[in-house]
């Protein structure tokens, strides 16, 4: 478990905006954490053009729970290209079919799943096969951002 400590800024529509006053993922340079979002269904971190997203056990995610944080996302980002990463330290389902929504999101250029659980790597699998962007499963947080970072690099081309 990540130990951080964070400074709630504002409650925004059921949203909580955090500041972090420390590094929750221990991620080298040049890798900051510039915002986050915590809500009813896991945390998301934003790293400039990274996203990082730790659902909470036990919850259904699909284009209905996640569409709300997907806008919310999609404002603090701005227009610029991104990664998702889901860091998945819970096990928690997710409704593959609904890839075809993050399909259609032009500034995403790949999605990163860092696999923590043994049980959750033939859905993952089920899930790649939804999704049209760069999709990659990774056992570190450090080996999918510099994924994405290649990624990132290749759409700009």
């Amino acid at each position: 478990m990540f130990i951080f400590e964070l400074i709630e800024l504002q409650i925004y529509k059921g949203y909580h905006i955090f500041m972090n006053t420390t590094q929750p993922h221990n991620l080298p340079e040049p890798f900051t954490l510039t915002d986050s979002i915590k809500t009813e269904i896991g945390t998301v971190y934003f790293y400039g053009n990274f996203v990082v997203v730790e659902m909470n056990e036990g919850v259904n995610v699909s284009f209905k729970t996640g569409f709300s944080i997907l806008l919310k996302g999609l404002s603090i980002l701005g227009g610029k290209p991104c990664i998702y990463i889901a860091n998945r330290i819970h096990s928690y389902s997710v409704t593959p079919t609904d890839y075809k929504y993050l399909n259609k999101v032009p500034s995403l250029k790949g999605v990163a799943i860092v696999n923590h659980l043994e049980s959750t790597a033939a859905n993952t699998q089920l899930e790649a096969s939804f999704c049209k962007k760069p999709f990659e499963v990774f056992n570190s947080l450090e080996e999918a951002f510099q994924w994405g970072e290649k990624t990132l690099k290749s759409s700009m081309r």
